[in-house]
């Protein structure tokens, strides 16, 4: 497989023997290719140092990359062909044609994932091959919280980079939790400006007695998510915008006290949680509540393109409710059985807002409480059971259990391993993830749109800790995303090992402070800082 990483359908070799990049390569792009074009020269280009200058037409002679549409393949499917003095690349559509690109980046070596030339000169020579593959699932995606620590705008475009390069195409952007709202909303600017700061942060996890004693938080403008939404639709990555509703909400009422439940607590006394867990403070279930959040999607659909739109929906604490007269009310109003049905009822508000929209719900899949509205989708996080329940009803369904594709859990079970959350979860063990439960009849497994990794932030203070947590298991996470794999116990992992060993220098490349094999470096760990380890294997279900 040439190191490839995911690994590919088919590759061959073709009898011409080698193809050389050089000054004279010149780079052909085909009607509806020219972003991939644009991204090669950015890429390929300032790596090798080489021009790839635009010249002639796809079948003149001469060294040629030549990019074009093939409408028979499918949309993510490609073509890379290396024979003579031509490297040919064909995509049923221009994400195709990328994907291809990004094997092509993949082939030419380590050194073409830097961003300028390491040696002056230097040879980049490719094996005549023919490379033929697509992706299994539509939903190819990561999840990333930066909720719980901020990450900046710069480190939010390198991790599109970095899906770019794995062939990954959905980014779940946690934009909003009890510890932060990290999006401009117009309307209510009081959000970000009271909302995005929390005075200090627990270090570790919350029964770490450490904290760091100075204020953390940061928000995008409105400009940086639209910058940040084109720079992904380059790569032929959708943006999923989530915004946490009824739970996970204390920054929202920190910020807008009548958001919260007045009748049960003093919710103008209330910050922005500087702590990890789950707070009680929820939103109260008030026509002012609602018409306030459609205020919100109002100005988000307007900055997010996708299909889908993210409302959480997950770990909603309901003592308040239970507590508050207003609450019981609307209870009694809408003849509900309790205050699930309550939770049910204002997720569904929220799906039918966006269906009379054009979009769709998805939500974590305690949102299956109470029931579900028509064309909602649900993200499995406790393990399959949600998926099949909900893939059973006929709503679609993204697979991310805790218990397999959790990044922030640890990666082994030795002393060494920085903030040790949750079961061990190795390289090999997401390799061997399958994300299609074997209960699922056929008809009812093709509502599994696909996968997800999902990294949750609260022990990852900074970039280098996401790095630490994500890699290397995201690139085994992205082959079971886009390949037809056989079943997990007769995965060929030793041949997955022998490939990284390869892929850990492109990450290295890319200045990706991965997890090495061997354990963490000196300066990844974190002695002393407690984390919440879980013995045993994890609930299979």
């Amino acid at each position: 497989m040439m190191g490839l990483i995911p690994a590919p359908r088919h590759i061959s070799r073709n009898p011409s023997g080698r193809w050389r990049l050089g000054r004279a390569t010149r780079l052909v792009a085909g009607p509806g290719t020219e972003g991939v074009a644009r991204w090669l020269r950015a890429t390929v280009g300032a790596a090798t140092g080489l021009p790839l200058a635009e010249g002639g037409g796809a079948d003149d002679a001469g060294d040629r990359i030549v990019l074009s549409i093939d409408p028979a393949l499918p949309p993510e499917d490609y073509r890379l062909v290396v024979d003579g003095p031509q490297c040919r690349i064909q995509g049923g559509g221009a994400a195709g044609v990328l994907w291809g690109a990004q094997t092509l980046r993949q082939l030419l070596g380590p050194d073409a994932f830097r961003r300028a030339p390491v040696r002056p000169e230097p040879e980049w020579e490719l094996a005549a091959v023919t490379v033929e593959d697509g992706p299994r699932f539509r939903w190819r995606g990561l999840m990333l919280d930066v909720a719980r620590h901020f990450m900046p705008k710069e480190g939010v475009l390198r991790y599109l980079d970095l899906m770019a390069a794995h062939k990954l195409n959905v980014f779940h952007f946690h934009l909003t939790d009890d510890q932060g709202w990290r999006v401009e909303i117009k309307k209510y600017p009081k959000l970000t400006e009271t909302g995005s700061w929390r005075a200090r942060t627990k270090f570790g996890h919350r029964a770490s007695p450490l904290w760091e004693e100075k204020p953390h938080g940061g928000h995008y403008t409105q400009d940086d998510i639209r910058e940040i939404v084109a720079y992904a639709a380059e790569r032929h990555i959708t943006v999923v915008p989530e915004i946490d509703v009824p739970g996970h909400s204390q920054a929202a009422i920190a910020a807008y006290p009548e958001l919260g439940n007045t009748d049960v607590v003093d919710t103008s006394a209330l910050t922005v949680w500087d702590n990890w867990g789950i707070s009680p403070n929820v939103l109260a279930p008030t026509d002012n509540t609602l018409r306030f959040y459609e205020g919100v999607f109002e100005e988000l659909l307007e900055l997010f393109p996708s299909e889908f739109v993210h409302v959480g929906g997950d770990e909603c604490l309901k003592d308040q409710w239970r507590q508050s007269p207003t609450a019981q009310a609307r209870i009694g109003e809408l003849g509900l059985a309790d205050e699930d049905g309550l939770q049910a009822w204002f997720v569904g508000h929220f799906a039918d807002w966006l269906a009379a929209r054009g979009r769709r719900l998805i939500g974590w899949d305690e949102i299956l409480e109470g029931g579900l509205a028509q064309g909602a989708a649900v993200s499995s996080w406790r393990g399959y059971a949600g998926g099949v329940a909900a893939a059973r009803a006929g709503h679609d369904v993204v697979m991310c259990p805790e218990q397999q594709v959790y990044l922030d859990y640890r990666q082994h079970a030795g002393p060494d391993e920085p903030v040790p959350i949750g079961y061990v979860r190795t390289l090999e063990d997401v390799y061997r993830f399958e994300p299609v439960p074997q209960e699922l009849t056929p008809e009812q497994a093709r509502h599994v749109l696909g996968t997800q990794a999902n990294v949750w932030t609260e022990a990852m203070e900074d970039h280098a800790r996401v790095d630490y947590q994500a890699f290397p298991r995201l690139a085994a996470f992205a082959e079971v995303a886009w390949g037809r794999l056989p079943a997990p116990a007769d995965r060929d992992f030793a041949g997955f090992e022998r490939r990284m060993a390869v892929h850990y220098r492109r990450l290295d490349a890319l200045g990706v402070a991965y997890r090495p094999p061997a354990g963490p470096h000196p300066w990844q760990r974190r002695p002393g800082v407690a984390g919440r380890p879980l013995d045993g294997p994890p609930p299979s279900r």
